[in-house]
């Protein structure tokens, strides 16, 4: 992953619901569900990103049967975004943990 392929929360959150087909309100109720309603992602918001995730080739297209309900899937590149990107949020949980229980 190079250095501008850094995902936003937003963008996170999304590609987070993306490892599984699915369409654009069962992404913002999981992301909503998930967190227990604390992150929340509205549609206009969430489709500008879509938009920029299929850009970048993160994401793609993955059933436009239903003109009402387009769902979107991960791309092989988009998955290793993810993960790159995941693996550097671990690592931040890791330090924050470790700080967190030195001060106690």
């Amino acid at each position: 992953m190079k250095n501008n392929d850094q995902l936003t929360e937003s963008m996170f959150h999304i590609m987070a619901a993306l490892t599984t087909p699915q369409h654009g309100y069962a992404i913002m109720s999981l992301i909503e569900k998930t967190s227990n309603g604390t992150i929340s992602i509205g549609p206009a918001s969430m489709y500008t990103i879509i938009k920029k995730l299929i850009q970048n080739e993160w994401i793609y297209l993955y059933d436009d049967s239903d003109s009402r309900r387009k769902v979107y899937l991960l791309t092989q590149k988009g998955r290793t975004v993810l993960t790159e990107d995941l693996k550097i949020r671990k690592l931040m949980i890791q330090l924050a943990e470790k700080g967190l229980e030195e001060e106690a």
